[in-house]
């Protein structure tokens, strides 16, 4: 009776342990804006986040335990995200933090994992400052791997005035921390062409009205709008142009991109360029599977990913992130900080394949030699040009010695 009650006792330890340990997920914190005007990103990198968590788990998960994403709304408000980042920290406990699309919110939010000594993967937040924030501390657990505007600012002067031959440009730019610093970058790149912007133009989110700024633009005879803003806003400036009979090119950040600029400007919005991390084309046998299994999963409207640059990078930030944990054997936060810095194995991701990505003094996984350039036809974003769709089709790594890249903002 005795050995009957040890080994019932046993089973039921183990059955405890068991159970303990299939109750004891790595939590990653998931914080974007999936609603309000930024929510066109914030879903679509959420959903390519839930993607590849979804496959990582069922393939067994990371150190034996699955991955648990615990999501949060931060309504691209800089505030809510600063509540977020303190919740997920001190209540939740995650492991880690991916996300990010406001640069702002991700300024305001990010020095509290700093202080927690836990790591944050930025995956469209691009603001050239977002990964040079602590510079003056020994340590730095901010990564990123979407291409920050010190690489993007050059890519679209680089095709307004080499590529295309444009003289007179004017500046567009929102009043937000993403829109000043993407500002910035561009007139710092078109200065080292040797041209300054015939006006810079400043606007706030939720303006419907852009006839000010755009007739300053005309009467300064822009030949081409910059931009630095997202969705909504971009779609004001199409639909004003449209409005006052003047059509120039618009050439800008990736946002172009978002399907909230391309549905509400319409035709106005065609032809718009912008560099792209990824485009919704099957150019690689990795970007075949993600584009049909996002499609199946989401069942997006027009089987169009609403955001694929916020899509493609959400889901390779938390590949990056389990091969970190993989790695350092530990869900301890600076022991997942060195791993990165460190990574043994190449990633395969939607956007590159990422070997050696980080470096204890680069947190920044892409280069200028992986974005192409895409540009707004038929509602869609494809390829602007030929060579670089056959660019796409190559696998391309990063390269510290890649041109055309500002150096980031200290």
């Amino acid at each position: 009776m005795k050995l009957l009650a040890k080994t019932l006792s046993a089973v039921t330890l183990a059955c405890a342990m068991s159970l303990s340990f299939a109750a004891d997920p790595i939590k990653i914190g998931v914080a974007g804006p999936f609603t309000g005007g930024s929510s066109s990103m914030g879903v679509s990198m959420r959903d390519g986040v839930r993607l590849a968590t979804d496959e990582i788990n069922k393939a067994g998960g990371v150190l034996g335990r699955q991955l648990l994403l615990v999501e949060r709304d931060d309504e691209a408000k800089n505030e809510r995200g600063v509540q977020i980042a303190q919740e997920l920290i001190n209540k939740e406990k995650v492991a880690a933090t991916v996300g990010y699309i406001n640069t702002g919110v991700a300024l305001a939010s990010q020095r509290f994992y700093q202080e927690a000594k836990i790591p944050v993967m930025n995956n469209v937040a691009t603001g050239s400052l977002v990964t040079q924030q602590f510079n003056d501390q020994p340590e730095n657990y901010i990564f990123r791997n979407a291409a920050h505007d010190s690489i993007q600012a050059p890519m679209i002067v680089e095709e307004a005035i080499v590529r295309r031959g444009f003289k007179k440009v004017a500046i567009l730019a929102d009043s937000t921390n993403y829109g000043q610093l993407g500002r910035e970058d561009l007139e710092k790149a078109l200065a080292l062409k040797g041209i300054k912007a015939v006006t810079v133009e400043k606007f706030n989110i939720k303006d419907v009205d852009m006839t000010p700024q755009l007739l300053k633009a005309k009467e300064a005879g822009a030949e081409a709008v910059l931009t630095y803003a997202i969705g909504p806003e971009l779609a004001q400036i199409a639909n004003g142009m449209t409005k006052l009979g003047w059509k120039v090119p618009m050439i800008g950040s990736w946002t172009l991109s978002m399907a909230n600029f391309i549905d509400n400007a319409g035709p106005g919005g065609e032809g718009a360029r912008m560099p792209q991390t990824f485009i919704q084309e099957p150019t690689t046998p990795k970007r075949q599977s993600f584009i049909i299994n996002y499609l199946k999963t989401f069942n997006p409207k027009n089987a169009r990913i609403d955001s694929p640059v916020s899509a493609a990078q959400g889901y390779d930030s938390i590949y990056l992130l389990a091969a970190a944990i993989k790695q350092a054997g530990t869900t301890e936060g600076p022991k997942i900080k060195a791993a990165l810095e460190d990574l043994k194995t190449p990633v395969e991701g939607v956007v590159t394949t990422y070997n050696k990505p980080f470096t204890a003094k680069d947190h920044e996984a892409i280069t200028a030699n992986i974005p192409v350039l895409g540009e707004v036809k038929g509602s869609r974003v494809v390829y602007a040009y030929p060579d670089d769709q056959k660019k796409a089709s190559e696998v391309r790594v990063k390269d510290v010695n890649a041109k055309g890249s500002l150096t980031p903002k200290k």
